[in-house]
């Protein structure tokens, strides 16, 4: 989280995972065109490249898109997440490289225009004719949007919901990659171990994503609890709150996390964090603020301000006791309107 917006910010931490992140992508290339060339010696070096970026690509990609339900599923995985964009920036500059070299050495010395090449050139109607060079292309540009616009400028500037909708756009690009693959290199490919390990791919990824819905189902339903003559409604009783960890339900259609903190206070703000609308009901109180898991914002429960110098702000929840049951207003308080803490 930063005051102001920077160029380059690493810490120690970002360069310790990019060095990483290098190293791994070198040593892929390397052991993938050193395998090849020991299994055929007689492939030449922009083949070696096509297909070498291409393989790392997609893998990391599939990598990326499991981050995040592990991470839900397990928070060591957090870490990870704090960087997917720079794993993604990576990603797309192999697809990029590999895109570069496909479209010279196949669409390089046509008198038709490379990237009218890309569309026209498999126009026909059976298998081997599907247009998947297309869809890599179509994919590749997505991906280029998603590269472009992961700094933080753009997500403060196109607001977070903008900037979420335009991100999920990978699963797009995910998509029209899957089928790029196997109308592409599963066609010239008949080996069985290319269609299993893309099999797999699809299969591991698909299954971590409808575990970690699973796991959120009881937050994102609505209980539709029978309100009160006053509106209030019945959320969890006071046992159900653990000491400086929320407390995640959904109240008219939102997200809320209720917080028990300072030994007997209580109070409830939004659920969904201003930077990436990240899960602030999976977070954690620390130094007097409830913090994002994602990426650390941190926002005062009884007022959802950010500490200065910072200036993000979520909506409040007016709540109250009965018993051994606290309720809650469902009308949301302007973001940043004060609301004191209940004691339980």
């Amino acid at each position: 989280m930063s005051a102001t917006y920077q160029a380059i910010g690493w810490n120690a931490f970002k360069k310790r995972h990019d060095i990483i992140l290098v190293i791994a992508v070198v040593l892929f290339l390397a052991t993938f065109i050193g395998v090849a060339l020991a299994l055929n010696p007689q492939q030449t070096p922009p083949i070696l490249i096509i297909r070498s970026t291409a393989v790392a690509a997609i893998t990391l990609l599939h990598f990326i898109l499991m981050i995040g339900p592990m991470a839900r599923l397990d928070k060591r995985w957090l870490p990870l997440l704090y960087n997917r964009r720079h794993l993604g920036v990576t990603m797309f500059l192999l697809a990029l490289i590999h895109s570069a070299f496909a479209t010279l050495l196949y669409h390089g010395y046509s008198d038709i225009n490379p990237i009218v090449s890309i569309f026209v050139t498999d126009a026909g109607t059976s298998i081997t004719t599907f247009p998947f060079q297309a869809f890599g292309f179509v994919a590749l540009l997505i991906l280029f949007v998603m590269a472009a616009t992961s700094h933080d400028f753009w997500l403060a500037n196109l607001t977070a919901p903008i900037w979420k909708v335009l991100h999920m756009g990978v699963y797009i690009a995910y998509a029209f990659l899957i089928i790029h693959v196997a109308f592409g290199v599963l066609q010239s490919e008949t080996h069985p171990v290319f269609a299993i390990l893309t099999g797999v791919g699809v299969g591991v990824v698909s299954l971590l994503h409808l575990i970690a819905g699973w796991k959120e189902k009881g937050i994102d339903r609505d209980p539709k609890h029978e309100a009160k003559d006053d509106g209030y409604v019945a959320v969890c009783s006071v046992d159900d709150l653990e000491e400086d960890t929320p407390f995640g339900t959904t109240v008219g259609g939102e997200r809320v996390a209720i917080l028990r903190y300072e030994g007997n206070k209580v109070s409830a703000v939004s659920g969904v964090c201003q930077h990436q609308n990240g899960p602030l009901t999976e977070g954690k109180f620390i130094y007097g603020c409830l913090t994002c898991p994602w990426h650390g914002y941190q926002y005062k429960p009884e007022d959802g301000t950010s500490p200065e110098p910072f200036t993000e702000k979520i909506p409040t929840f007016h709540l109250r006791v009965e018993g051994n049951t606290i309720l809650i207003d469902p009308d949301p308080k302007p973001a940043g309107t004060l609301v004191e803490p209940v004691t339980v």
